[in-house]
């Protein structure tokens, strides 16, 4: 009689690791995905932050006439705009740069790069999500000048 009853409730118990497997496994891959994808978005923040550094750092170097210069500077890592964006989906449209009272010793070159949308990779979440824009500011310390005409 007892083998009887071990059976029925073995039998009872037929699916139950097979359901508590697609739980944990769910879980567990959706925290996964979650982890990778907020790698991913500050990866990319890093990577704007630092073109935009870039980007500044060039237009305190060269006069306010190149600022499609520091456009494609910012967006490619070289003036020619030659080369795949340093990031998906930047162009530059995204790039704004000023130079406000700019001159020899005085003035500021600022690069900023504004309204980039993040594109997630996961498959069921087709979903973007605005960016914060990185800024750069640097005084103008060269405006241009090369060291010949020091």
């Amino acid at each position: 009689m007892a083998t009887i009853f071990q059976t029925r409730s073995r039998n009872g118990q037929r699916g139950a690791s097979l359901v508590e497997f697609t739980i944990a496994a769910t879980v567990f891959l959706t925290v996964t995905f979650a982890v990778l994808e907020f790698g991913r978005a500050l990866w990319v923040y890093n990577a704007l932050a630092d073109a935009a550094r870039k980007g500044a750092r060039y237009a305190v170097l060269h006069d306010a006439t190149s600022i499609d210069d520091v456009k494609r500077m910012v967006v490619y890592g070289n003036t020619a705009g030659t080369g795949n964006p340093v990031v998906d989906n930047l162009s530059t449209t995204n790039v704004e740069v000023t130079y406000p009272n700019f001159g020899l010793d005085q003035g500021t070159a600022t690069v900023s790069i504004n309204n980039y949308q993040f594109q997630f990779v996961l498959p069921l979440l087709p979903v973007s999500i605005s960016m914060p824009s990185p800024t750069t500011t640097l005084t103008g310390e060269c405006a241009g000048l090369t060291p010949t005409d020091l």
